[in-house]
Formats: structure tokens, sequence, C-alpha cells
């Protein structure tokens, strides 16, 4: 069996200059190609998760409470759908879009191209280690890691490299990992004014 490395929602949008930007989102991009330059044969995959919308309803607000819903964010066909430059995505083996038409935080929520779902594609490639960085800790990296989890993978999320929204939001996400038995490994990224 093997292990993979999830890269979660490191797109412009969600960070410094994108329309829900997380603080520290730019510098997680580059740590993340940092640390798959550093430890190449660390993981035997690579995939990644893209927040891609084009009409999830109520998941956009006007005004949005950033509870449910949220300002336009990677809407499909905008560069705020994009990977952050600073991510490194040679070594990305599949791409999974999730919330095209309804909100979606987890990675496994998600499908490639071809319609083949995150937790389909890890067993295909006999993967049952799962490592979890990414935008958002306090969301999109914990409903991925709690999915995880819960699809047996055996999970760490390498907080190091992720960025969190806010220390409240934050807490709660550690405690429901920790709860789930998802490992945490570091300290995620969190900057408040």
């Amino acid at each position: 069996m093997g292990n993979a490395l999830i890269i979660v929602d490191v797109q412009n949008d969600f960070c410094e200059g994108g329309s829900l930007a997380v603080s520290g989102g730019a510098g997680v991009a580059a740590g993340i190609s940092r640390l798959l330059a550093a430890e190449p044969d660390r993981w035997d995959h690579v995939v990644a998760t893209k927040d891609y919308h084009i009409d999830p309803g109520a998941h956009f607000g006007d005004p949005p409470d950033y509870v449910e819903c949220w300002p336009r964010h990677c809407v499909v066909g905008t560069p705020g759908s994009e990977f952050h430059p600073d991510l490194e995505t040679g070594r990305v083996e599949a791409i999974f879009h999730k919330g095209e038409y309804a909100a979606a935080y987890s990675g496994f929520e998600g499908h490639a191209d071809d319609g083949e779902c995150l937790a389909d594609w890890l067993r295909r490639h006999d993967v049952d280690r799962v490592d979890v960085v990414g935008i958002a800790t306090d969301h999109c990296v914990r409903a991925t890691a709690l999915d995880a989890a819960k699809e047996g993978f055996v999970t760490t999320v390498l907080l190091d490299h992720t960025a969190a929204v806010a220390p409240e939001t934050l807490d709660v996400a550690l405690r429901a990992m920790d709860g789930a038995r998802v490992a945490m490994v570091g300290e995620a990224v969190i900057r408040t004014a």
C-alpha cells in the first residue's frame, strides 16, 4: 500500500489579493512547493482539489455571512479559480473539482475530469495513508481530513502547510479532527489583524 499528499484548494481567491483571501495563503503555496522539492520521494502520489463554482446557489451570499454563505469565489473560468502561482503543480497527478452547483468543502465531494471521485482514485492507486495540506485549515482542510478518516485512510494534517481563517474556527477544527483520530503535525498558519 502507499501514501498520497492531498493539496486542498491552494487557489488565487483563497490567497492574499483574492476575493476570499486567507492570510498566509501565498506562503502556504510556496511552502508546499518547497516541501515537495525537498522530499520528492515522501509520497507515492500527489493530488489536488479545487473549489470550482459555476452556480453554487446559496453558497454565494450578498451580503455573505461567512458561515453558510460567502463572497463569490473560485468561479470557473476566472483567474481566482486557478492554482496560486507559487504552488508547483508538476507532481499533481489528478485534480478533483468540487462545488459546481452546491456548497462543497471536502475534496471527497469532488471529482476528476473523468468523473472519478477522490476516494475511488486513491483506492485504485493502492493508497492507504494520506497527508493533507492547503487552505483553509478550519474549513476545507478540516472537511477533507475528516472525510479521509471516515473513508478509512490513515490521515495526517501537516498543519505547518495550512492556513486558518480565525482562532475560534481553528480551535473547533482541531478538536473535530482530534476526535476523529486524524493525526496533526505542526501548527497552522494563522494571522489576525
